[in-house]
């Protein structure tokens, strides 16, 4: 019998998240690979953690795995760099300060799909965020708001995706993001719709 599948999950850590205090040793990228939680899976680890020395080594251990190669970004600080190299998407902290959302465009303009992480934690004025960007319902924050007054007047304008945000193995689940996704009456797009 095969075990129940996500559609997609795009937001997942591993060790590369090196100075993540949240990551236990053992969510390796082999691990999800094994798990095969989601039918498309993709790893986003913290770009600040692995860009300067390990990136080409995070590339083709993902790659030899069959998952997607995704970056999560903090803020505008790191935009120009993350913007050089070549991610499948990138998962955006982006902060209420105008230099994060002048940065949106830096990463948009790459050609990947842009995400804005769990915007409800981070304060996100989503009237500022450029409608092309993708708009994440994040397991592990998404409980942290009325989600229907946070998200609720956006759902016209954006396209959103449902992850975990796992850094540890018990959190590969997206249960409550769904169950947002569903009373904010959301369909979740696609990676490869894009």
């Amino acid at each position: 019998m095969q075990p129940f599948r996500l559609p997609q999950d795009l937001h997942i850590h591993t060790t590369y998240s090196q100075y993540d205090g949240s990551v236990v040793p053992e969510q390796s990228a082999e691990l999800i690979a094994r798990v095969r939680h989601a039918e498309i899976i993709g790893i986003s680890d913290h770009f600040e953690h692995f860009a300067d020395s390990l990136y080409d080594n995070y590339v083709h251990d993902l790659r030899a795995l069959g998952l997607w190669v995704g970056t999560e970004v903090d803020g505008a600080g790191s935009v120009d760099f993350a913007s050089s190299l070549h991610f499948d998407y990138y998962i955006y902290h982006c902060y209420d300060r105008d230099a994060d959302y002048r940065a949106v465009e830096k990463l948009l303009a790459t050609g990947s799909p842009v995400i804005i992480a769990h915007p409800n934690a981070l304060d996100t004025n989503l009237n500022r965020v450029p409608g092309q960007c993708l708009v994440e319902l994040n397991n592990r924050y998404v409980w942290r708001c009325d989600w229907m007054r946070f998200y609720g007047p956006h759902r016209q304008r954006f396209r959103f995706v449902i992850n975990s945000d796992a850094h540890q193995p018990l959190w590969l689940g997206q249960s409550v993001a769904r169950r947002a996704a569903a009373e904010l009456g959301v369909q979740e797009v696609s990676i490869t719709d894009l």
